[in-house]
């Protein structure tokens, strides 16, 4: 579990993050919304560890951040997996070298022990007999599931998503939301996912929490999210085609 307790982020005279306050559970899918400049990406990377807050406290089980040593920190970073917008793969390396990389980087294991756990993990997204093939040569929604593959070759507690389902057709980008659900259930993580897809939202938003100019607009979960009266939240979730034809049909049934 990750709680965060009035959480400020400022840059210069620009205050992004205005005294958030909210928590994120352990086995569920968490998810992070809002509007272009709600400060989504500033509070990712906050939660991570890339920006300092200048106020407030980010709290990990039960160690915030903002006390932690630099060995601390290490060990924390160890026990996260991370999802990149892009997938982030490594061009250079074939897909067995990329998703074998926090291995090298985290543990000693032997090789044998390494190829062992890649393969457990490629099998886990779907994805076998593919080890020798380069990023380049598989197609996008296979390159996501490498990089969930990745993200979770260490066994981590944490998993964080930064737009998972960026550039992915909407039958794929289902595929990739609800494989990440499963493995949080079977990990019993606590997954973290900035999105702005209300169809993710709709399929896996176990608890959400809304943004709006940097303030805690709303939370709770994809039932509730559809029955609220915040006008903020009903105007996002209502801004594209689809949604707006659900709520057309909801106000002339009521």
């Amino acid at each position: 579990m990750i709680t965060v307790e009035n959480l400020h982020k400022s840059f210069g005279k620009e205050h992004i993050l205005k005294g958030l306050s909210t928590s994120f559970e352990k086995g569920k899918t968490n998810l992070i919304i809002g509007q272009s400049g709600s400060g989504k990406t500033v509070f990712l990377k906050c939660l991570l560890g890339l920006f300092e807050s200048n106020e407030g406290k980010i709290i990990y089980e039960n160690k915030a951040i903002q006390e932690m040593d630099e060995e601390e920190k290490t060990n924390l970073r160890k026990e996260i997996g991370m999802v990149f917008q892009g997938s982030a793969l490594f061009d250079s390396m074939n897909i067995e070298e990329n998703v074998m990389f926090p291995l090298r980087m985290f543990t000693k294991k032997k090789k044998s022990e390494m190829l062992e756990r890649v393969n457990e993990v490629l099998k886990r997204v779907n994805l076998e007999n593919v080890n020798k093939k380069m990023p380049s040569e598989i197609s996008g929604g296979m390159q996501k599931r490498v990089a969930i593959a990745r993200a979770i070759v260490n066994n981590p507690k944490y998993l964080f998503c930064d737009e998972p389902n960026s550039g992915l057709d909407p039958r794929t980008a289902i595929l990739i939301d609800n494989l990440i659900q499963e493995i949080t259930k079977e990990y019993n993580m606590t997954t973290v996912i900035n999105s702005h897809d209300m169809n993710s939202v709709m399929e896996i938003g176990e608890k959400i929490v809304f943004l709006q100019k940097g303030n805690l607009a709303w939370q709770g979960d994809n039932t509730q999210i559809f029955k609220t009266d915040n006008k903020d939240v009903t105007d996002f979730v209502y801004s594209s085609n689809l949604f707006k034809k659900i709520r057309e049909v909801q106000i002339q049934s009521q």
